[in-house]
């Protein structure tokens, strides 16, 4: 009995990598063929499988701590805002405070937000 391409797709679109690694492995034992060959085989499952790289990030206030002056400035610093509409922005942590930034800016900005005595988080 012949198995169909459907089938066969199906079974591997429910593979996990680790499996599709294996079945590739197999592949080019099997046939004598190079990875790139087999990879062109199983390229949609795992194309699917695979979860893209985040590459922008968003800096949460969210809590001021003690020192709240400090923050305020730092908020300033980083977002370039007056004076009031940081202190509403502290005051009303949990707060955005950068938004689609890269890892690194997003990085010195939490490092800048904590040494001022503030809580934050990346997104």
């Amino acid at each position: 009995m012949a198995i169909s391409k459907e089938e066969i797709l199906e079974a591997v679109a429910n593979m996990t990598v680790l499996e599709i690694v294996d079945l590739i492995s197999a592949m080019e034992e099997k046939f004598g063929v190079s990875a790139a060959a087999a990879v062109a085989v199983a390229a949609p499952a795992a194309a699917a499988a695979v979860v893209e790289e985040q590459t922008e990030f968003d800096v949460i206030l969210t809590g001021f701590g003690e020192n709240k002056v400090a923050v305020i400035k730092a908020v300033r610093s980083l977002t370039g805002l007056g004076l009031k509409e940081a202190k509403d922005a502290v005051e009303g942590a949990p707060t955005t405070v950068k938004e689609a930034v890269s890892k690194t800016e997003a990085e010195t900005a939490k490092k800048e937000l904590e040494a001022a005595g503030a809580t934050a988080e990346i997104k």
